[in-house]
Formats: C-alpha cells, structure tokens, sequence
C-alpha cells in the first residue's frame, strides 16, 4: 500500500498537525507501508519523503494564525503531484482548510481519509459559513476521524455524519531517549506561540510571584513576544523558535513542564512529549488537556487564566519530590499508551476500509 498524507500547514514552522503528519508518516515507514507527504514548504523540505507544493502565508483563524498556501498555484502542483505518485489512499489532515488538502479532495478521486484536529467556536463559525462547500468535502471522505470527543461533537453537529475518534500520538522513543541539555538550574519549560490562547501571560505573572530559584525558559515566539519580555520578569530566559531535536533535549532537563492554555486546544501532545521525556506536567484544566492528563494523576490541572492558582501548582510540583515521582510515573505509562507506532496500526486498517468503500461506491 502507499499513502499520502496531505497537510495544510507549512513543515518549515512547527506545529501540532505538521508534528503528527511527519510523526505518522515515519511510523508508516517503519510498519512497511510506502509513505509520501504533500504541504506548503517555506524553504527545503525538512527531510526525504516531502513533497513541496508552495510557499505559505500567515492567515488568521480560531484564535492563531495558520501558516496556509492557499493560491491556485499550490492547488494545482498538489493535484499534479497526486497524480505522479499515484497512492491507494490519501490521509488529509484538516480536510477542510483551503489549500493541498483541498486539491486532494476535489482535484482527485483517489480514496480519502480525514482527521479533523481544530476545536473551539471560530471554528463551527467557519464551518457554517461556508457550508454547502463544507458538506462537499466532507462527503468525498470515506471515513473520518477526530482526534478528540470534542472534536468527534463538534464535526457531526455542524457537518453531520459519523467520526471515528483517533487521538493524537507521541514517538516515545525520541523524547524518552534524548540527551538532557545541559544546565544545573531547575526548570520551568514553556513552548508555544505567544498568543493570547496559549496563557504565557498567566504564567509569567504567576512565575514573577513565586518563591523559588528555578529559571523559567521560554520557547517560541508570536505577537505577544515584544509585550511579554517587556514585563521584565526576572529568571526567564527566551529562547525564540527551537528546533524539535532541541525541544526533545530541553524537555528532558527540565524540572516541570507548564502547558498554562486558555482554551481552543484540541488535543494534549505536548504534554504527551513532557511525560514521555519524563517530565512532571502543570496544566490548565481544559477540554483537550484532559483527553490526555487526569488531574493529580498524570498531572496537575488548574483553572485557565488563573496565575495563583498556577502558581500554586507548581510551587507543589517543584517542593514535592514524591509528587513528581508520582506524576512522572503515571505520565509515562499514559504517553506510552498513545505511541505513533500503535496510531500507525490503526490507522492502516482504516485505509484498507477508505480502499473498499470507494470501490463500492
């Protein structure tokens, strides 16, 4: 068999789909099955088996701003590029975000699978105003996935039909084998675009407030950066855009993991990484957060945009060392649970399904 995974999102910046794309496609690879990935590429394809299919633009939408390539030019390479590689199943993420995904939808008849990932109300907004084109899409999937319960209701009250919830996965190996970075300070660790959503506000007024020699890293950047370092929150370190091998490292020095989120997260995977670097996690208590983490079971879960409670928590976290043996313990079985290898497995069957529905159709 060989698949293509079509993803939105430009691989040249980080991010959640573009991570589980790459993430699956390597699994795929690994089990034997042939796998390509078409997406919008902002320089050289990040590594073999990529196939660039234009340069994206900054768009905004559900509280973020997307890094899309939807001009006709990078729908039309997507179309020629199916056809080269002629694949039995094409694995759209986000399937009805403009761009090569939409290419692999109503340019091609080539059986399709979507996983819808976004969440939150910008997003049935979008949805319903361009809806007779939504139902379109939808209709050429042969099957759907959702990467949460959230997801999986929000699809089929606004699009209707059925979904099949698939979660997001996490290569264990590459997190729990990484080489910490060097460093002798405990660490509070915080990666994210700097956006409202994302909560570093919170969590630098609750770190500015708390009595400890730790250091708070910062990775990331966004249209808050300027703003936030100019609060000038003694012991914060901004490191600006990492690459993924030194998150991995960063991750596994790190003394907790902060993901302080106000909403409009679909799924964990973040905190999936930090447990399987071994990492104790402090989280705001939301919907795609606690898909993944039980509260004061795999981490600790706060009300969002509430520094004292945050600040609480990982005062907790950072004076409690049998907590975080606890923590470290249980998040580590969790994030082995949700493994890309067994994601990949799952998946497989359901391309076979995708092959035999649009055969009988």
């Amino acid at each position: 068999m060989k698949v293509a995974l079509v993803c939105p999102y430009s691989l040249t910046l980080p991010g959640g789909v573009q991570g589980q794309v790459l993430g699956l496609a390597h699994a795929m690879r690994s089990a034997g099955t042939e796998a390509v990935v078409l997406a919008p590429c902002d320089d050289e394809p990040p590594e073999p088996g990529v196939i660039p299919v234009g340069r994206s633009v900054p768009l905004a939408g559900n509280g973020s701003v997307a890094p899309l390539a939807p001009d006709p030019a990078a729908f039309l390479r997507s179309v020629a590029a199916l056809r080269d590689e002629r694949p039995d199943v094409v694995h759209v993420h986000e399937p009805l975000t403009i761009g090569p995904t939409w290419a692999a939808l109503l340019g091609t008849r080539i059986p399709a699978v979507g996983t819808f990932h976004a969440s939150g109300g910008a997003v049935m907004t979008l949805y319903r105003a361009f809806m007779p084109l939504a139902r379109a899409g939808a209709r050429r999937l042969a099957v759907r996935t959702a990467v949460s319960e959230e997801v999986r209701a929000l699809c089929e009250r606004t699009l209707g039909g059925t979904y099949r919830v698939m979660p997001n996965a996490v290569d264990v190996e590459r997190f729990a084998k990484a080489d910490p970075w060097p460093t002798d300070e405990r660490v509070i660790f915080f990666v994210g675009r700097h956006e409202e959503r994302k909560g570093l506000g919170a969590l630098l007024e609750a770190f500015a407030g708390l009595d400890t020699d730790a250091v708070l890293w910062v990775a990331g950047e966004g249209p808050q950066t300027a703003d936030l370092q100019a609060r000038g929150v003694p012991r914060v370190e901004w490191l600006g855009r990492i690459s993924d091998r030194e998150l991995a490292s960063r991750l596994a020095a790190s003394s907790v993991f902060c993901a302080p989120s106000l909403g409009g997260e679909s799924f964990g995977i973040v905190l999936l990484e930090a447990m399987a670097a071994r990492v104790p996690v402090v989280a705001s208590d939301i919907a795609g957060y606690r898909d993944v983490a039980r509260n004061d079971r795999e981490a600790l879960l706060v009300p969002p945009g509430d520094p004292d409670a945050l600040r609480q928590a990982l005062a907790r976290v950072l004076g409690d060392l049998a907590l975080c043996g606890r923590l470290v313990e249980a998040g580590t079985e969790r994030a082995a649970s949700f493994s890309m290898a067994t994601l990949a497995e799952r998946y497989r069957v359901l391309y076979d399904r995708a092959i035999a529905i649009a055969r009988s159709r």
